[in-house]
């Protein structure tokens, strides 16, 4: 993991997340735009969380804290940096911050589709909870 860095992402960084979503990240979510992510990181500034290599972008992972969940999304890494420990650094970033914050157990959202993905979580010592089904109501 040489020269890799994590550090939590500014509100001035917002475009250039969504950017690296576009090609790092699968599935898309209604807050998917400038004014989502400037949202979440004026919320909870330490929740988005990146990794660099020499000042490239190659990671990322939301680590939203409510005071009652630990609930993680868009854990994402450049396809170039796959498979170099990118995924398991900022996933013991997230765990650190819940952590320190009082959290006592970590939620991922992981999408039905995306095999590689689900063998990911798996490896980091995340299990399928086949009890629960996500339920969402858009509000715009």
């Amino acid at each position: 993991m040489n020269n890799l860095r994590i550090r939590t992402a500014g509100a001035d960084e917002a475009g250039t997340v969504l950017a690296f979503w576009a090609e790092a990240a699968e599935g898309t979510s209604i807050t998917d735009d400038v004014d989502g992510v400037t949202r979440l990181i004026d919320r909870d500034p330490g929740a988005l969380i990146l990794a660099e290599r020499d000042g490239e972008l190659v990671g990322s992972v939301i680590a939203g804290w409510d005071g009652w969940r630990c609930s993680l999304y868009r854990l994402a890494v450049h396809p170039s940096h796959r498979r170099q420990g990118v995924a398991t650094a900022l996933l013991e970033a997230a765990e650190e911050r819940f952590t320190r914050l009082g959290g006592r157990r970590g939620d991922a959202m992981v999408l039905e589709e995306n095999d590689r993905a689900q063998r990911a979580w798996a490896a980091a010592g995340y299990r399928r909870e086949n009890h629960w089904r996500r339920w969402v109501k858009p509000y715009v």
